[in-house]
C-alpha cells in the first residue's frame, strides 16, 4: 500500500511533509533557519489533568531560565491536549506533525497515550522524546529508532535498587501491591525479581484496581501473610487513599512500608502529615535532595508556582536541558533528523534535577536512583530526602540486556520470581 502523502502550504510551495522518512534528511528551506516547532503533548484534562500541568510547568520553567532560542533559531513551543486518553493523543499527534511541522514531539504522560503516538511516529520517522512514559518493552523488544526516553526510566528499572537495599536491610518476606494494569506488572516484576534473586521470598502479590477506594480487604490479606516488609505500587488517588488507610488502620509502624516513585510523589503527600512522614521509595528525583542544580530547580519551580515540584515537573525540565543540548550540537539543524537523534543519544546530562544521566544502547537513560525518606522542611512542607544512592542504574540493572530479553516481558503472569 501506498503511503499517504499530506500536503501544506509553505508560501508559495506545497511541501509533501510525509514522504520524509526515519531515514531521511529533510531538505533545507528558507523556513528552516527560522523557528524550531516543538510539540509538547500533556494531558491537560481529564483524570491525569494534575500530572499534565506539572509536566507544562516544568517544561516552561526550563525555557524562562534558558531563553528561547538555541544556535540562533528560536524556539515555537506547541502544547496539544491528549486528554489521556490514546485516541485524542493520535489525533493531536497527527495535527502537531501533519498540520504544524513540528520538528519532534515530546511528552504524553499514561503509557497508552504514549504507545499509540509512539507506533504513529515510527511510520513518520518524526524524532519522539518522552520522559515520562516509561512501558519497559519501548526501549527493549520494541524499540523505535526516532523515540528515545528523554530524562525518564523504565518502570522495571526504579524498584530494583529498593529490593537490593530491602535485603540489606534483613528483610526475608515481601507481600506487594500494585495497581492491576502494565504499570504495575512491570514495577512489580522488577522488584520480585530482584528481591527473590537476592535470598528473598514474595509471600504474595495482590493487585487492585485502578481507583480503588477501599483497601481494607488488600489490607487485612497483607495482615494474614505477616510480611517483612510490603511493596506498593500505586499512583494519584490510589497512593493517597492507600496511605491514609495504611495509617488509619494502624499498620504504620508495624510492617515496614516501601513503595515506588509515584506513591510517595509531592502530588500525592503535599496535603499529608503524619501519614507519609518516613515513608521509603525509590526515584531518579528527589525534590530534598542537596545538590546545587537540584536546589536551583526546586527554589525556582518554589518561586514560579508556590508548591514543590512533582516527578513530573522534573523529568520535563531536564527534558527541556537535554533538547536543548541537543540543538547545539547538531548547529540548529533538526532537519537532519539523523544527525539530531544521534546527537540527542550521546547527550550526557552532568548536573540536573534528576542529577547525572545519559542514554544506553536501547534509548533508555541510565541515572543515579535514590532511596528516599519523606521528611518535614522547617516551613512544614513534606519532601523526599535521599537515604542512599545507587548510582548509573541501568535498565537492565546488573543483567547482560541480551540475556535479559530472552525472558518475557512482565506481566500478572510472568514476575520473574526466583524460587
Amino acid at each position: 500500500m501506498k503511503r499517504r502523502t499530506f500536503l501544506r502550504m509553505t508560501g508559495a510551495s506545497l511541501v509533501g511533509s510525509a514522504l520524509w522518512g526515519a531515514g531521511a534528511i529533510r531538505p533545507v528551506r528558507a523556513a528552516d533557519a527560522g523557528p524550531i516547532r516543538i510539540g509538547l503533548m500533556a494531558p491537560l484534562t481529564g483524570v491525569a489533568a494534575a500530572g499534565g500541568r506539572e509536566m507544562v510547568d516544568g517544561w516552561d520553567l526550563f525555557w524562562k531560565q534558558y531563553g528561547k532560542t538555541v544556535a540562533g533559531r528560536p524556539i515555537d513551543v506547541i502544547v496539544e491536549d491528549d486528554a489521556g486518553t490514546p485516541d485524542t493523543a493520535l489525533q493531536k499527534a497527527r495535527r502537531l506533525v501533519q498540520q504544524r511541522d513540528v520538528h519532534m514531539l515530546v511528552g504524553n504522560l499514561l503509557a497508552n497515550t504514549g504507545l499509540a503516538v509512539a507506533e504513529f511516529v515510527r511510520g513518520t520517522g518524526t524524532p519522539y522524546f518522552m520522559p515520562i512514559v516509561a512501558a519497559d518493552n519501548l526501549t527493549q523488544r520494541d524499540r523505535i529508532p526516532n523515540v528515545l526516553r528523554v530524562a525518564g526510566f523504565s518502570a522495571s528499572q526504579m524498584p530494583r535498587p529498593l529490593a537490593d537495599w530491602c535485603l540489606k536491610k534483613g528483610y526475608r518476606r515481601v507481600v506487594t501491591i500494585a495497581q492491576d494494569y502494565a504499570f504495575g506488572h512491570e514495577q512489580a516484576g522488577g522488584f520480585a525479581q530482584t528481591f527473590t534473586e537476592g535470598g528473598g521470598k514474595v509471600a504474595g502479590q495482590l493487585w487492585n484496581p485502578l481507583n480503588t477506594s477501599d483497601f481494607s480487604p488488600f489490607l487485612g490479606e497483607i495482615q494474614n501473610q505477616k510480611p517483612d516488609v510490603v511493596f506498593a505500587v500505586q499512583t494519584g488517588a490510589d497512593a493517597s487513599r492507600l496511605i491514609l488507610q495504611w495509617f488509619n488502620f494502624g499498620l504504620k509502624g508495624q510492617i515496614p512500608f516501601v513503595s515506588s516513585q509515584n506513591t510517595t510523589d509531592q502530588s500525592v503527600i503535599r496535603t499529608m502529615k503524619d501519614e507519609a512522614l518516613g515513608m521509603i521509595s525509590s526515584a531518579h528525583f528527589a525534590e530534598g535532595r542537596d545538590d546545587a542544580a537540584n536546589r536551583k530547580f526546586v527554589d525556582a519551580f518554589l518561586a514560579a508556582y508556590n508548591k514543590l515540584p512533582a516527578i513530573f515537573a522534573a523529568e520535563l525540565y531536564t527534558c527541556g536541558m537535554w533538547v536543548a543540548e541537543g540543538i547545539k550540537r547538531v548547529d540548529g539543524k533538526v532537519e537532519d533528523r539523523p544527525a539530531f537523534l544521534q546527537a540527542m543519544r550521546e547527550v550526557e546530562i552532568a548536573a540536573s534535577p534528576l542529577g547525572r544521566t545519559r542514554l544506553d544502547a536501547y534509548g533508555n537513560p541510565i541515572l543515579d536512583i535514590h532511596i528516599r525518606e519523606v521528611k518535614q522542611r522547617p516551613d512544614g512542607k513534606l519532601w523526599n530526602t535521599v537515604l542512599e544512592t545507587y548510582p548509573n542504574v541501568s535498565q537492565f540493572w546488573k543483567y547482560k540486556p541480551e540475556e535479559f530479553l530472552k525472558q518475557p516481558a512482565y506481566s500478572r503472569q510472568f514476575q520473574g520470581i526466583k524460587s
